[in-house]
């Protein structure tokens, strides 16, 4: 008599964002039985669509870029099939305050000199500004000790010779976006990343990739389609009550708000971090070490302003705007050919860690909006606004406070078969898309290590240029002129215009 083969492993992940889509893509086609459960109608989490019924368009979230130095979000993508809907951009605009732009590009130097041409062309810089800046980009950069400080990263800047007007015009105009985060509230370890991973270990690390389709359709349509062609079940408007375990130290399977039960083998919790806590049944509660942890970690807000006009007002297909209200211009009419219809424009603005207009209502944070557009270009003035939006994600991404890294989880648990996945994990990254797919890679990872199916998902860093590696890589104190450290903090010197 035949034996019935019994059943390949089953594997529930709760969550449909980048860090659930990613566990996901890696475990097809592996000879499991996948479940993808997803609370809201639409899979992407935050970074995400939905149909603005004025225009009959699909509206982003928020604006969501990648940079080149994002490997393994290169490798989700060309997984399943969307990498070719992302437009390289070789230069970063810059317009100063005065109206003249800038661009950052890559000169013919090599790594880590090869954008110090453009930085040093930079118009809303000034030469003493630039060498303060060449000064503190040193010291960070060189001194890998400053990671493990547990002071601000405002703090940092001011004991390394940085006053306001550098910290508002090149500090906070790189870092608070990168960051999402203000440089009073910012880890200073996070900070050096950002430069030394995305600016100065590779000529192109910096480069961003821009969609050229709204992320409904690239990390939504999409995916569910490839998903459901590979066997995956997609379950959509799907809540989970709990994730539930059995009377010893392993997971069970998961129970929907409806009362349904799905059992699993493995179950990843791709959730926000406060989120964890309240899924976990009281059987699993007590064996998941570091959830007093995940109390201790607060999220920190972005707003997207939405502008359609009537005739074209922002003359570049991307811009940033240091020391104003406004952080950064998106033209979508440009990249992604919307909005233009009878000539006019379709803008996407993006404020980040932008906790002072928390107290502001919608229609306040629009006008102040288009107050800076105007100050920027006169043909803001000029041009009749059609329809806006003001989208607020209150809890965009983890709040990048001094000593977060301490707080965050390893994607595995002591409990057999439960892992965790999601940008706030210990991925190495900030919070971002990069390190929200590195996430479930490493889930991924887990699991097929448990299966006796062990497999490198996880793609390796952009290798460093050879020089950029030899100067960047040892542990470097500099010793600088105590004249000049003197002159670091100057109370009466304010921004300058």
């Amino acid at each position: 008599m035949s034996r019935t083969p019994p059943p390949p492993p089953s594997v529930v992940i709760v969550g449909g964002g980048l860090a659930g889509l990613a566990t996901a893509a890696t475990l097809v086609d592996r000879g499991l039985r996948i479940t993808l459960l997803e609370s809201r109608p639409r899979l992407g989490g935050r970074a995400s669509s939905f149909n603005d019924p004025t225009t009959g368009e699909l509206v982003d979230n928020c604006q969501h870029v990648s940079m080149v130095c994002c490997t393994n979000l290169a490798d989700f993508c060309r997984r399943v099939g969307i990498d070719g809907l992302f437009r390289r951009e070789p230069a970063i605009t810059f317009l100063g305050p005065d109206g003249r732009t800038s661009e950052l590009r890559a000169g013919i130097g090599p790594a880590p000199f090869h954008l110090s041409g453009s930085f040093l062309r930079a118009k809303y810089l000034n030469w003493r500004d630039k060498i303060r800046v060449g000064y503190g980009l040193a010291r960070l950069a060189l001194d890998e000790q400053a990671a493990e400080s547990n002071e601000p990263f405002a703090d940092w800047l001011i004991r390394n010779g940085q006053n306001v007007r550098t910290m508002v015009l090149f500090w906070g105009t790189v870092l608070v976006s990168a960051l999402n985060e203000r440089l009073d509230q910012m880890d200073v370890g996070l900070a050096r990343q950002v430069f030394v991973d995305g600016f100065l270990m590779n000529r192109e690390g910096f480069q961003m990739e821009v969609p050229s389709a709204p992320l409904g359709e690239l990390y939504g349509l999409r995916l569910e389609s490839w998903l459901r062609e590979r066997g995956v079940d997609v379950r959509l408007t799907t809540g989970v009550r709990t994730i539930d375990g059995d009377d010893g130290a392993s997971v069970r399977g998961v129970t929907l708000r409806n009362g349904e039960t799905i059992p699993a083998d493995f179950v990843v919790a791709a959730v926000p971090f406060d989120r964890i806590p309240g899924l976990l049944d009281p059987t699993l509660r007590p064996l998941v070490p570091g959830l007093d942890s995940l109390g201790q970690m607060e999220s920190s807000p972005i707003t997207g302003v939405h502008l359609w006009f009537d005739k074209p007002v922002c003359p570049f297909d991307h811009v940033v705007a240091p020391g104003r209200f406004v952080h950064w211009v998106f033209n979508h009419t440009a990249l992604q050919g919307r909005g233009g219809d009878n000539g006019g424009q379709y803008l996407q603005i993006v404020i980040s860690a932008s906790y002072d207009l928390l107290w502001m209502n919608k229609e306040m944070i629009r006008d102040a909006v288009l107050a800076d557009l105007a100050a920027m270009w006169p043909a803001a003035k000029a041009a009749t606004l059609t329809h806006w939006r003001v989208v607020t994600e209150h809890g965009a991404t983890f709040a990048a406070r001094p000593g977060v890294d301490a707080l965050r989880p390893s994607q595995r648990t002591p409990v057999d078969g439960l892992f965790l996945a999601g940008d706030w994990t210990d991925t190495g990254w900030p919070a971002t898309m990069e390190g929200a797919v590195r996430s479930g890679y490493l889930a991924s990872q887990g699991i097929l290590e448990d299966l006796d199916r062990p497999a490198r998902l996880l793609r390796p860093d952009l290798p460093p240029d050879r020089l950029a590696s030899r100067l960047l890589s040892r542990r470097t104190a500099l010793r600088f002129a105590p004249d000049f450290e003197e002159c670091a903090v100057e109370p009466s010197e304010g921004p300058q215009t």
